[in-house]
């Protein structure tokens, strides 16, 4: 299997130049970004070093990130047109979305459904050891919007299912700090480019997932600018303690 080399982006290009042409490290340049940000906007080494190397071909700190080398605003307009398609090139605008014609019903307390799902709920708890170890445990139950039978008919086995809560931004903008997901953990063979819930040595994560060559893995978030991509070897995957939980088969989400 060929291993893909990262390109970086013209403008990545221009950052870098500018940064060794000041003398500066790539550290130096996270630490003049981050204090330009509010609190508590950071930005660290490791996701600058992504984007300048082309693992990311894109950030939303492109303007501080030229503030913070002395760089003309003019950098990123012409960067950004160059990159821009002409319109000759551009695809033809396809609807993906359509109105649902039907009125929209608010439920009571109870679903408008008898077979409504109730399932576990994963949580991540320290031990009681004092080790400050975290370990990955079903706490309380939650009820889902749908009904058993929708279940079913994915060929979900409702013994299977467990619902976690997304914390933090790296899944964002598809599932937000604080949206809901389940999972079905009779499915833990990974296919490439699909979500799944992860035991990380105690921390509960969700990450979309690819596998790697000689039994490795690739975690990916859908904000790669400010979380890179994770790569496991199969030895890592011991080491780490990582075991995937399940499938993700459905989120939730309030905005």
């Amino acid at each position: 299997m060929t291993e893909t080399i990262p390109v970086p982006s013209r403008l990545a290009l221009s950052f870098k130049a500018r940064r060794e042409e000041l003398n500066l490290t790539q550290e130096d340049v996270a630490s003049r970004v981050t204090a330009l940000l509010t609190p508590p906007g950071k930005l660290t080494q490791q996701v600058y070093a992504a984007f300048e190397k082309g693992r990311s071909q894109s950030t939303r700190y492109a303007p501080a990130i030229a503030k913070a080398l002395d760089l003309p605003i003019e950098v990123l307009e012409e960067e950004w047109a160059s990159a821009a398609p002409a319109e000759s090139s551009r695809r033809p605008i396809l609807a993906n979305a359509k109105y649902i014609e039907e009125p929209i019903a608010l439920w009571g307390d109870e679903p408008p459904f008898g077979d409504v799902v109730e399932v576990p709920m994963l949580k991540e708890i320290a031990l009681s050891d004092g080790s400050g170890q975290m370990s990955v445990v079903e706490q309380g139950k939650v009820k889902l919007g749908f009904s058993k039978s929708a279940l079913l008919s994915m060929d979900i086995d409702i013994a299977n299912v467990v619902c976690i809560t997304v914390s933090g931004n790296s899944m964002e903008p598809v599932i937000p700090d604080g949206g809901r997901a389940g999972v079905d953990r009779g499915r833990t063979e990974v296919r490439d480019g699909d979500i799944f819930a992860i035991n990380h040595d105690g921390q509960l994560r969700v990450k979309v997932l690819y596998r790697t060559p000689r039994g490795g893995l690739r975690m990916r978030s859908f904000n790669r600018d400010e979380h890179p991509d994770e790569e496991y070897s199969a030895e890592g995957i011991r080491s780490e303690n990582i075991e995937i939980i399940g499938r993700v088969f459905w989120y939730s989400v309030l905005r």
